[in-house]
């Protein structure tokens, strides 16, 4: 079994994580620009600073900002800054977050929720190392370290015409996809102790851990919302908890039922046990419902290729499943 390994406040030893751990490793020396990619509750932003605080910009600034947060205009000041009297309420000139971030990382996070109408700024921007303040003439040569995160599928988005191709390739230098939770096997019982420490010690309690049925619970369940559900979980555990471990009773009922429907599917009778065949069909169809018809997502979690996707679509007969669970028409990626 593979030793634990950490980086900054990554921890995990699954195969997965270990990936994510080596790409951090050979790519935070340089100052190649980073897509992150992954689930939201993956700790996208966690890598983001691993990468900063294992490169020689660790003592600088690392500066975050939420791109869906706020209005193209309003984000192009934050980016950019703005001189005095460039519109009605600049009444002092304002230093932007490329400028804070200089010699160090600027995480622009959601990037995918960025405004068509901002995305030629930013990619001037990437391309001539320079910018200019909102209302200004003058050019500031730019020094920051650019990581960009997303959790949407951006090829699609860019098929779809609402992310710039030009943009897509600039920020996809090196791309490190964050799995999800539910890929991590035991690395769930890994941070599962490391949360129970954590809110134990800030509550003042006596928990040394979960009980084996509480294990299995946290295992049987798919946390749709990654680390940060497992982390909330955790943490309402430790509130409720009135022993030296944690019970099943303890967590919330949607991780409890979870453990449920897995002892129950642990109790048919053997005739009934599925063909190969159909338990790959079956987790094919639960990816595409759970990334809403979006292929390429569906593909990605399930640690294969688009077209190898495709081919097993048409070797079960479930494409036509595949679109009908989609919430839009632009989230299924249409077949190349």
């Amino acid at each position: 079994m593979p030793p634990t390994e950490s980086l900054g406040a990554l921890i995990g030893k699954s195969r997965a994580m270990r990936t994510v751990f080596d790409l951090v490793r050979r790519v935070a020396p340089s100052d190649t620009t980073v897509l992150l990619s992954g689930d939201s509750g993956t700790g996208k932003e966690l890598v983001a600073r691993a990468l900063h605080e294992h490169s020689p910009r660790a003592a600088n600034r690392f500066v975050a900002i939420n791109c869906a947060a706020m209005p193209s205009e309003l984000l192009e000041s934050e980016l950019f800054g703005h001189v005095r009297g460039a519109f009605t309420d600049a009444k002092t000139a304002r230093e932007g977050l490329f400028e804070q971030a200089n010699d160090g990382t600027l995480l622009l996070d959601e990037i995918g929720e960025m405004a068509l109408d901002m995305q030629p700024k930013l990619l001037r921007v990437l391309q001539e190392r320079s910018m200019r303040p909102v209302g200004g003439n003058a050019s500031i040569a730019v020094k920051a370290r650019v990581i960009a995160a997303t959790n949407r599928d951006l090829e699609g988005e860019v098929e779809a015409r609402r992310f710039r191709e030009d943009l897509f390739y600039r920020l996809n230098v090196v791309q490190i996809h964050i799995p999800p939770l539910r890929a991590r096997g035991n690395d769930i019982l890994l941070l599962a102790d490391h949360f129970v420490q954590k809110f134990a010690t800030r509550a003042g309690k006596n928990i040394s851990g979960l009980t084996p049925d509480a294990q299995r619970a946290l295992l049987a369940h798919d946390w749709p919302g990654n680390v940060r559900q497992l982390e909330n979980s955790i943490e309402r555990a430790v509130a409720l908890s009135r022993g030296e471990q944690l019970e099943v009773e303890d967590l919330p009922e949607r991780v409890v039922r979870s453990n449920t429907l897995a002892r129950a599917a642990d109790d048919v009778d053997l005739e009934h046990v599925l063909t190969l065949d159909q338990i790959e069909r079956r987790q094919i169809e639960r990816a595409i419902r759970q990334h809403h018809g979006n292929k390429t997502r569906a593909a990605k979690a399930l640690g294969i290729d688009r077209r190898t996707l495709y081919r097993k679509l048409e070797r079960y007969g479930t494409a036509p499943m595949a679109s009908s669970v989609a919430t839009r028409p632009s989230d299924v990626v249409t077949r190349p």
